[in-house]
């Protein structure tokens, strides 16, 4: 009997190992080094949980570009927005343990949260911050708000200068700081820091021993990924950005290992290694669609995919008749992808340390493929076509810039005129100063950025910023009788899709 039992374990085994799809068990390594070289990322790390069991994790590449150190699945990441996910399952767990309600309104928890628009100031709820329908357009504000040099209670009271793009609770627009009020809802109800609910409810019963939520947890680790973007076709280092003041929004760092032990209690409906974490009844209102976050069906990859909604820290889509649960997250230098499929028991992460590459999703989505027994298409090789191409285009028009410019001053505007402080309702101030033979911009909330302005023609320069993730971008000039009156600053779409006035003082 004993020889029986034996037998049949070891078979359960072999089993479950040759029932993984041929291109995870033979292709996954070679593919990911070689999409890895296709895109120029130094370090990946890849997870996937499939019945309960971890069937990948591991990293690739070194920890920066031609560096010694490996990357394995202890090697940390900036998660960035995958911690909303922590974030809308903490509140729903204080909702189903009763000490609060997400339909409290948020003043109740927040006196000094307020909207420009006074009913929607008057009515907004802990969910409707937790699912994007506050009426903000998608990334409004971050300009401000990522990486500066605020406090959280100065960005959520600095909410109500935003002009919001829609009416309230009309449609979704993906709002960062609308997820870090929703946080420290969590410390005015339970007297304990976002920070501190997220370790002692999540990392510690998860063993997520490697995780933490502050900038100077990565900085000083050794054991950690370096954040690139590519500028001009250069692979680019950068600093790691520090979003401890969107904490709930944003600023988890985390590894393969501890993030497959999120995926196994998530897909084992809150438990982890039989011990309950997170209550179910938290884990189904998070999964419970609340907005429509896009048009489903628009991806001729996955022709099956019907509709796109979002939850609470979770995106909800349908791929081959399953629900999907996923997010993403973009920070300085990273990007990183989370989904799973609690019908079929499968879980996959995937962290990156650029944020110029289409890999994070693509290699996700090839594993999907994988798992439903999709035919093999090479994903992200038809991804970085696209990529490819948009990136020329773009380099073209940077380099058409560069010619343009000119030393000599907008002939428009004296150079005296030209310098000044300049302010704008949501961000606050900037000034242009001289700069040799050109001017520079700075920025009163981003003293590590400074952008260069060259005189291309007319009211418009190039401004060249010292912070890469801005990227290049051209800045308008509004000119009256020959007197400066305002400046449009742009920043790269990755951070903010709008423009901002500013007007001279």
């Amino acid at each position: 009997m004993k020889s029986i039992l034996i037998s049949g374990l070891l078979f359960g085994i072999l089993a479950s190992a040759s029932a993984q799809p041929v291109f995870v068990k033979d292709s996954l390594d070679i593919y990911v080094n070689r999409e890895m070289n296709r895109w120029n990322i130094p370090a990946v790390a890849v997870a996937i949980v499939k019945d309960g069991k971890i069937v990948a994790c591991k990293g690739y590449g070194t920890t920066e570009s031609n560096g010694a150190k490996k990357v394995d699945e202890n090697t940390l990441f900036q998660i960035a927005s995958n911690s909303k996910a922590f974030t809308g399952t903490a509140l729903a767990m204080l909702d189903a343990r009763k000490k609060i309600s997400l339909d409290d309104k948020a003043t109740k928890w927040l006196p000094y949260f307020s909207l420009k628009d006074p009913y929607a100031s008057k009515e907004a709820t802990v969910r409707d911050l937790l699912c994007h329908r506050i009426g903000f357009q998608t990334f409004q504000s971050d300009f401000l708000n990522w990486n500066c040099n605020l406090t959280r209670k100065e960005i959520i009271e600095g909410m109500k200068n935003v002009t919001p793009m829609y009416s309230f609770r009309s449609r979704w627009g993906y709002s960062n700081s609308a997820f870090l009020a929703a946080g420290e809802v969590i410390k005015a109800a339970t007297d304990t820091t976002w920070d501190d609910f997220v370790k002692y409810n999540f990392f510690n019963p998860l063993n997520m021993t490697r995780s933490s939520t502050y900038n100077s947890e990565i900085v000083k680790d050794k054991n950690a990924a370096v954040p690139y973007t590519i500028l001009k076709n250069k692979l680019t280092k950068l600093s790691y950005a520090n979003v401890d003041n969107l904490g709930p929004a944003a600023s988890i760092n985390s590894c393969v290992k501890d993030m497959s032990n999120w995926l196994m209690c998530q897909l084992d409906s809150g438990k982890f290694n039989g011990k309950r974490v997170i209550p179910y009844e938290a884990i189904r209102t998070t999964r419970t669609p609340h907005t429509i976050a896009g048009r489903g069906g628009n991806n001729p990859d996955f022709p099956s995919n019907h509709f796109n909604l979002y939850g609470l820290g979770w995106g909800i889509k349908d791929y081959f008749g399953k629900a999907m649960y996923e997010h993403t997250g973009g920070a300085d230098g990273f990007v990183t992808s989370v989904c799973l499929f609690p019908e079929e028991k499968l879980g996959i992460v995937v962290l990156t340390n650029t944020d110029v590459n289409g890999l994070f999703l693509a290699l996700r989505e090839q594993i999907m493929l994988a798992y439903f027994n999709q035919p093999y298409v090479n994903l992200s090789a038809a991804d970085y076509k696209g990529y490819e191409e948009g990136n020329k285009q773009a380099n073209e028009q940077i380099a058409e810039w560069e010619k343009k410019t000119s030393t000599k001053n907008n002939e428009l505007v004296s150079a005296a005129d030209l310098v000044g402080t300049y302010i704008n309702e949501v961000y606050g101030e900037v000034q242009i100063v001289r700069m040799g033979s050109t001017f520079a911009l700075k920025f009163s909330h981003h003293p590590q950025a400074t952008g260069e302005l060259n005189y291309m023609s007319d009211d418009t320069f190039m401004c060249t910023y010292t912070y890469a993730t801005w990227g290049i971008q051209l800045l308008k000039v509004k000119v009256e009788n020959g007197t400066v009156k305002s400046l449009i600053v742009k920043v790269n779409d990755f951070v903010d899709y709008q423009s901002y006035e500013f007007v001279k003082k």
